[in-house]
């Protein structure tokens, strides 16, 4: 949870930034791009990792460089072009908070009860993204963009040590390989499993939805509230909500796919989240109730059957190269994460809106290239269903 909280540190202050460093739409989506590439980029190196060196190593190891590399951002960042390159280097230290926790989840928890696990797990992060959220919109009564960040800055680095110590007494697995075969043999093991490779690609249109949902929610309601005559404060405890619905979403989700199956799961809810994606950005002048209510229910349907796409991967690939696996989704998966927020923000400046604009026309197009580039998940989990 603490350590999630990063992850959208600069979503929570991106329209104070834009303002400040006269960034269009598509530069301030390039910095959480930014992000994404050096974070898949980090997925893919712990990985290997993992599976050389067992999940609880690799977390607690790789942690040190999650837990600092904020600071060189919250310190350093003066423009768009040091905020790209930092918010990367940010990125490119992350990875060892999410695949080892997986990888720790399968080796420890059974089978019946893994979906749920892995819910609990995603859940986590969302509330890690609420709580940055809330601070940062607490921290900005009474301090800058900067400071805001410094707060939650602060956070990983009580996350690491709460890992450190909860995980002392959890035993380091190293799964053995199969005699003479190399870990880099592992890839094109990978490639040809083909109810892995499936939920690969399911997963990769759902992150193009969820973090380009993710990186420009707190900017589509400051546009909303600032119409309404509100505080752009307010945007960020409002967007802090959402992500209070992304916690129930994800243990909602995994304890479905654990009592009516993966596939039926994954199928509702990123169909659900497909036709808020085509419809919330034409909303933008409803009134700030319903706008909210509908916000919580999008993040809520969007992270569902996030939990579930991994569970799916880890039962079908053996446990010596499930780092891999995860490696391999995390190029292909977050690769989709990285261009997603800068497509949004091209739609959006190309449609004509502007940083707190409220045209619907803007928002509705911007949101919809969301939609688009989720539509071929269905579609992907409909063949897992034919797969053994």
């Amino acid at each position: 949870m603490l350590a999630a909280t990063w992850f959208v540190a600069y979503s929570a202050v991106l329209p104070l930034t834009q303002v400040a460093w006269g960034l269009s739409a598509r530069e301030a989506g390039m910095i959480q791009a930014g992000f994404h590439l050096g974070y898949l980029s980090s997925l893919f190196i712990v990985g290997f990792i993992a599976d050389h060196f067992g999940a609880k190593r690799a977390y607690i190891t790789t942690g040190i460089a999650a837990c600092l590399s904020p600071w060189t951002f919250v310190l350093f960042a003066d423009g768009f072009a040091s905020a790209f390159w930092l918010h990367a280097l940010t990125g490119l230290c992350q990875g060892g908070t999410y695949t080892p926790a997986l990888a720790l989840i399968n080796d420890h928890v059974a089978r019946e009860r893994r979906g749920r696990a892995m819910g609990y797990l995603i859940a986590g992060s969302s509330a890690g993204y609420a709580i940055a959220l809330g601070v940062a919109g607490l921290a900005l009564q009474f301090t800058g963009w900067r400071g805001a960040l410094a707060c939650i800055a602060s956070l990983p680095v009580v996350s690491w040590l709460l890992g450190v110590y909860v995980l002392r007494g959890t035993r380091n697995l190293v799964h053995a390989r199969p005699a003479g075969e190399s870990l880099l043999a592992s890839l094109p093991a990978v490639w040809r499993n083909r109810r892995g490779m499936l939920s690969v690609w399911g997963y990769t249109f759902h992150n193009w939805e969820l973090l380009g949902l993710w990186a420009w929610l707190p900017a589509f309601l400051t546009a909303a509230l600032l119409a309404h005559g509100m505080r752009p404060e307010g945007a960020l405890l409002f967007a802090a909500l959402t992500y209070v619905a992304n916690i129930a979403g994800s243990i909602v989700g995994g304890t479905m796919a654990d009592r009516w199956g993966r596939v039926p799961t994954i199928l509702l809810w990123s169909c659900a989240s497909l036709a808020l994606s085509f419809s919330i950005g034409w909303l933008v002048s409803a009134p700030i109730a319903l706008l909210v209510a509908l916000a919580c229910v999008y993040n809520f349907a969007a992270i569902a059957d996030s939990s579930t796409h991994s569970t799916v991967l880890a039962e079908s690939v053996p446990a010596h190269y499930l780092g891999v696996a995860y490696a391999v989704r995390s190029v292909v998966g977050f690769g989709a994460g990285v261009v997603s927020p800068v497509v949004f923000g091209w739609a959006l400046d190309l449609a004509g809106g502007a940083r707190t604009s409220t045209d619907a026309l803007a928002w509705g197009v911007a949101w919809s290239t969301l939609g688009l580039g989720a539509l071929l998940g269905p579609v992907a989990t409909l063949r897992l269903r034919k797969t053994r």
